[in-house]
């Protein structure tokens, strides 16, 4: 008997939605245990992760969400916050990117220094005693700021505050976001200073740290500069995390969206990218189905 508020997705139905998309191994029920199925990625060779704000109204209760994360063979759910943390280990996850002071303040703007600062300083701290490795940080909005005016004052913060990092072993990773997408607040973020991937890695060379590196967003990187598979090669010595979403859209990683995501994944594999790919899309239709399109597709 079903004692949950969320009705039972039923299994002939999920494999025939996901048969165009060569899945063959799903789940029945959020609430089922591990055992009961095979995970849906078998292979191993990307490491995957769930984003906690793309999917948390779905399974509001984290042991729940760690029980899907692990049917779907999962190994990380990340922004989340340290106080679940214990929550994942219980189920054999981790946290493979933590947040910090969100992408509406930064470091280009001194002015936000001081609140950057203390956020990220007691984030690494949480991170350093749970053993969580990557710590997540943004430029800021540009407020004005001119793009070199922005980019100094960034090297010069991360310069001070990145020896603390690495004592700790935590890696900051600076994300580019896109600025063209005013559609929904977190589909795009138009003021975004970070809009370039070449502009953060140039910040990112400057303050020359192997414990400051980018967060490649598929996504975001897709609608500010393509050519994401170049990229790829090009700055596989940079990148520490990896997010996932369908473009247009921030969707779902079906047929409706322009991204080859299996060309994307095998890129990564071909670099030798060791990090985690974390699943960021916005769900449009049930997220349970969504998630095990995305997992199977990835897993290359």
């Amino acid at each position: 008997m079903n004692h949950s508020k969320e009705p039972v997705v039923n299994r002939r139905r999920v494999l025939k939605s996901l048969a165009g998309a060569g899945a063959a191994s799903v789940i029945t029920h959020p609430t089922a245990t591990a055992a009961e199925e095979e995970p849906v990625a078998t292979k191993g060779r990307i490491k995957q992760s769930l984003v906690n704000w793309c999917y948390n109204k779905t399974w509001p209760d984290v042991d729940e969400f760690c029980r899907v994360a692990v049917q779907l063979g999962c190994r990380s759910i990340e922004l989340i916050p340290p106080e679940h943390w214990p929550t994942l280990k219980k189920h054999g996850l981790t946290c493979a990117i933590a947040s910090s002071h969100g992408f509406k303040l930064g470091p280009n703007n001194r002015d936000e220094w001081d609140q950057c600062r203390k956020v990220l300083r007691e984030q690494m701290q949480h991170c350093a005693d749970f053993g969580v490795e990557r710590l997540i940080t943004f430029t800021g909005m540009a407020r004005g700021l001119s793009k070199e005016e922005g980019a100094e004052n960034c090297v010069t913060f991360f310069k001070q505050l990145i020896g603390e990092a690495e004592d700790k072993g935590v890696t900051l990773c600076l994300e580019m976001l896109n600025t063209r997408d005013d559609s929904h607040p977190m589909k795009g973020h138009p003021g975004y200073q970070g809009d370039d991937t070449e502009y953060c890695i140039d910040i990112i060379n400057r303050v020359g740290s192997e414990r400051f590196k980018l967060l490649f967003d598929i996504y975001h990187v897709q609608i500010m500069n393509g050519d994401v598979i170049r990229r790829i090669h090009q700055h596989k010595e940079h990148i520490a995390h990896v997010h996932t979403a369908g473009n247009p859209g921030r969707a779902e990683l079906d047929q409706s969206q322009e991204l080859n995501y299996p060309a994307v994944m095998q890129a990564l594999i071909d670099v030798g990218y060791e990090g985690y790919v974390g699943q960021e899309f916005i769900p449009t239709g049930d997220t349970l189905i969504g998630l095990q399109q995305a997992v199977k597709v990835c897993d290359v």
